[in-house]
């Protein structure tokens, strides 16, 4: 019995999902009930191993018991705070965030999206405050993606998510990644920001090298420009360090951060240099939920917990693991064009659609995502084991053996008229 045979519950979620939410997402016809560690059960008991990872979020898995103690004992205390206020938790999580990027102060906002708008207008205040009202164009790259907010969506290089909104913001340049002449002549003296993801994940999972950032780096210094890295995917241990750029050397003016930060709560953090501390005055910026105190700490229990289980390495290994099994994969189909990636943030790019693959993958039990419509991305939790990744490679390389049988097969003869 296929596993897209939902129960009579799950059939009706599904039909009142089309009916009172708006059709934005593309939707796999599966009612999710609950989760544990690696995997997720949906209404008619079946099991997942979760390779998804809430899209990042649920670095921790699902329901770990620390992380839902330390929900627990924080609601029994104080959910939501006026930003008028500070908490205890909100401070903590702060100071360990500075310590851990080496920057100085922390906003924080709601989601990705919203901590990438007050990037750009750190920037743009940055410009008008100490150079005057021409500093204000802003480079960041092709592929790139910064969110689905005005600011954010003007910044994304990717025209698909973009058309239907323009105008966007004016004065943003887009340049290729891994082009240093498009680069040198983008960042100039009204630039005031250049963004950067150090791996490009809904883009395709390209990483950026280590040259590429030192030059962007320099440039930015040459002309008076910050420097801001989105590490809304790739951070906080994604990659078996804290964050993508430690491995380049190139310490960033300010850091962008979410996804796993407040444990499943919507929480993240933008990190700045103590140059740019008072770039934003009072009352030019905000955000009434960021930095809720039941966000903040679990933001704080995330962080102890991936020290004291010692995730970091478990995922640098994991990972490790997982690239040589995909390089394996590619280069044993003639479908796959190459594995890339680091860490737990990997993908395989493929010649064909990747959703059907996808789509059986999801039936045999594996949650999989799709980016740029061919590749496959894995942003698993940091718990995954090798054994995990055996199951996953075992039933994908299996899948698409036959999708490259079906790609090659002849079409069916039709008759002439």
């Amino acid at each position: 019995m296929s596993r897209f045979n939902q129960d009579s519950e799950a059939s009706r979620t599904l039909l009142r999902d089309n009916e009172f939410l708006l059709p934005v997402y593309s939707r796999y016809p599966v009612v999710m009930d609950r989760g544990e560690g690696a995997h997720m059960f949906d209404t008619s008991g079946n099991r997942y191993l979760d390779l998804m990872g809430g899209l990042g979020v649920n670095a921790l898995g699902h329901a770990h018991p620390r992380m839902l103690a330390a929900m627990a004992d924080q609601a029994e205390h104080m959910v939501h705070l006026s930003p008028q206020f500070t908490s205890v938790a909100s401070v903590n999580l702060a100071e360990r965030l500075c310590q851990l990027s080496g920057l100085a102060s922390v906003f924080y906002s709601t989601g990705g999206s919203e901590a990438v708008e007050g990037a750009l207008k750190l920037a743009r205040a940055y410009g008008h405050k100490n150079f005057g009202a021409h500093k204000t164009r802003i480079v960041s790259l092709n592929g790139s993606y910064h969110g689905r907010t005005y600011g954010s969506l003007s910044v994304t290089g990717q025209a698909k998510y973009r058309d239907d909104f323009d105008p966007g913001l004016p004065g943003v340049d887009f340049v290729d990644r891994e082009d240093f002449a498009q680069l040198e002549a983008a960042v100039t003296g009204d630039t005031c920001c250049i963004l950067l993801e150090p791996i490009l994940g809904e883009g395709g999972v390209y990483e950026l090298s280590p040259t590429y950032m030192a030059h962007a780096r320099a440039l930015a210094d040459r002309h008076s420009a910050l420097l801001i890295f989105d590490e809304i995917q790739c951070g906080l241990g994604r990659t078996g360090e804290w964050f993508a750029y430690l491995a380049s050397g190139v310490l960033p003016d300010a850091l962008i951060l979410g996804k796993p930060l407040g444990g499943g709560l919507p929480l993240s953090a933008l990190v700045v240099h103590e140059d740019l501390v008072h770039t934003l005055g009072v009352a030019k910026h905000g955000s009434t939920l960021g930095g809720s105190p039941i966000a903040c700490r679990l933001g704080l229990e995330y962080l102890s917990v991936v020290e004291d289980e010692g995730l970091l390495a478990k995922v640098a290994d994991t990972g490790s693991y997982l690239r040589e099994k995909l390089v394996e994969i590619a280069n044993n189909s003639e479908i796959v064009v190459e594995a890339r990636g680091r860490g737990l943030i990997q993908g395989i790019e493929l010649t064909i659609p990747a959703r059907p693959i996808v789509e059986a993958a999801l039936a045999q039990g594996l949650m999989l995502n799709v980016v740029q419509g061919n590749v496959i991305r894995f942003l698993p939790p940091f718990l995954l084991t090798r054994e995990q990744v055996d199951t996953t490679v075992n039933i994908l390389a299996k899948l698409l053996q036959d999708a490259a049988k079906q790609s090659a097969a002849p079409a069916p003869a039709t008759l002439s008229a």
